[in-house]
């Protein structure tokens, strides 16, 4: 077999996020990437540190979105930041849907890396948001399920057009957060009579 060259830093990137895609993220070495472009791994090495830092780079633009919403609800409370958590996050898996398909089913394990730490407590302010102050057990829940739930739709339903996804997560979305609110408080009747 002729060994080429890789041309650019991309091709490694591209070979990597089609290997994360078929075989997972853990399932993936670095020298399967390597066979996939037709390198040695020393050439991927030579472009990334690692398998690490090839998912970080995939995960940038997803990871930077994230952080804009985080600084966007975390000067909002109540309803506010429940819409703009539950909408910021919905746009954010369609707009990269092929990111966070890379990642089904290996979040855990991959929050665990360094390089993704930051994530978790992201993910917790956003389940925070969408809660709001008097979220019980029930309402955070609900909240994980449906941010699961998004990333899991968004990879799974990769044939449905953005604008016709997005819509149709929002519903969810408002029908999951609205079902797992408190109830507002029952008034009490005064029960002593005058006489």
């Amino acid at each position: 077999m002729i060994r080429r060259t890789p041309r650019t830093h991309g091709e490694i990137l591209a070979a990597a996020a089609r290997r994360f895609a078929v075989t997972g993220y853990k399932g993936t070495s670095l020298q399967d990437i390597a066979r996939e472009v037709g390198c040695s791994k020393a050439a991927v090495l030579y472009h990334f540190a690692g398998k690490e830092a090839l998912l970080a780079e995939l995960m940038a633009g997803p990871i930077s979105v994230l952080c804009e919403l985080d600084e966007r609800i975390s000067t909002l409370t109540g309803a506010a930041a429940q819409r703009v958590a539950a909408e910021g996050f919905v746009d954010l898996a369609v707009r990269f849907r092929g990111e966070i398909a890379l990642l089904r089913g290996e979040f855990p394990e991959l929050l665990a890396q360094p390089a993704f730490a930051h994530i978790q407590l992201i993910s917790e302010r956003l389940i925070e948001a969408m809660t709001g102050p008097d979220g019980g057990q029930d309402a955070r829940v609900a909240a994980l399920v449906l941010l699961a739930g998004i990333a899991e739709g968004c990879g799974a339903f990769a044939d449905i057009p953005d604008e016709e996804l997005r819509p149709a997560l929002l519903a969810v979305a408002q029908r999951v957060l609205v079902t797992a609110a408190p109830p507002p408080p029952r008034p009490t009747l005064d029960h002593q009579h005058q006489d």
